[in-house]
């Protein structure tokens, strides 16, 4: 893309041409040119079929178009109005409703929903590097994610919510990188102590230093070799430099979108709910990062590819029967 795009506007008037949306949805997936997706022949050998646009291999024979192998995979509503939501959910800071998509790109709710979770699920985080590698501290904390009880009937609140903190609602853990300020989330079933300190193995350098609060769950980190320090949150938030602010900074963006823009999240698609508030957080405009809007957008384009989600998948219908 040559162009620069600074606003919401330029990116429409940019991406009103469908060929424009292929070209650059295809630079973006193939840098050395189109490549054959059944026998992987590089540019040479295909051929571009400009009335159905979509190239054919003169090796194989087999026809595909710049959609094939991504998200935008066996969709038929055009990349204008793809690329469109793509900007509008990178680059609004609390997220965007379904229903404002569908009204603003003229889709049904029912489509703008489903192109919304594809769009998240290119937006997650597959970084094989873990946190803590750059030698700073990581910052761990778990919240709950869930309705208010003072907004639901008597009976509904005493059979959710009797039971201690966290009863009726989602647990959701997140881990802050201080040096790379990258922040890492995963919906969890519990938080108990076997359940934090595998997902802290699991994403943390050993030895690495680990910032938590209190809770009993990250008891014995030390035994693992990490070096830990906590606050008590009934006597202190901070302690030097010993805290989880920056965590509850991410906890705090993170419920103003899933409680104000998306009001009520499922919680079989809380995580990709997650990994949308992470990718703007991960990739917000700071002074060492001074990442613009089509920057954000370019990124999330960039991971479309080898990501696949049929709706039968998104509602968890796969392999059921009719009789």
């Amino acid at each position: 893309m040559t162009n620069e795009l600074k606003t919401l506007s330029d990116a429409i008037r940019y991406f009103a041409d469908e060929q424009v949306c292929i070209d650059t949805v295809a630079s973006m997936r193939w840098p050395k040119g189109p490549q054959c997706p059944a026998c992987l022949m590089p540019d040479m050998r295909q051929h571009w079929l400009k009335a159905q646009r979509r190239w054919q291999c003169r090796d194989c024979g087999k026809q595909y178009s710049v959609k094939v192998n991504t998200i935008f995979e066996d969709s038929p509503i055009k990349l204008e109005k793809w690329l469109t939501a793509m900007w509008l959910l990178a680059n609004c800071k609390n997220g965007i409703s379904s229903y404002e998509i569908a009204r603003d790109i003229g889709v049904t709710q029912k489509s703008a929903w489903f192109m919304l979770q594809r769009i998240r699920l290119a937006m997650k985080n597959q970084s094989v590097l873990k946190l803590g590698s750059t030698g700073g501290p990581v910052e761990v904390d778990e919240t709950f994610v869930g309705g208010n009880p003072k907004n639901m009937h008597m009976d509904q609140r005493n059979n959710r919510f009797v039971g201690g903190v966290g009863k009726g609602k989602i647990a959701v853990m997140g881990m802050l990188d201080r040096d790379t300020r990258e922040v890492r989330t995963k919906v969890i079933p519990d938080v108990k102590r076997e359940t934090l300190q595998y997902e802290i193995l699991k994403q943390i350098v050993g030895t690495g230093t680990i910032y938590t609060d209190g809770h009993v769950g990250y008891d014995n980190l030390k035994a693992q070799a990490f070096v830990h320090e906590t606050v008590n949150h009934l006597n202190e938030y901070v302690r030097g430099e010993v805290h989880t602010q920056g965590i509850e900074n991410f906890w705090s963006l993170f419920k103003r979108s899933s409680h104000g823009t998306y009001v009520a999240v499922e919680p079989f698609h809380l995580e990709r709910y997650a990994d949308e508030q992470a990718f703007r957080f991960n990739n917000r405009a700071t002074k060492d990062k001074p990442l613009t809007d089509q920057d954000r957008f370019m990124l999330a384009l960039s991971q479309i590819s080898g990501k696949r989600l049929t709706y039968a998948e998104l509602t968890g219908k796969v392999g059921e029967t009719t009789v």
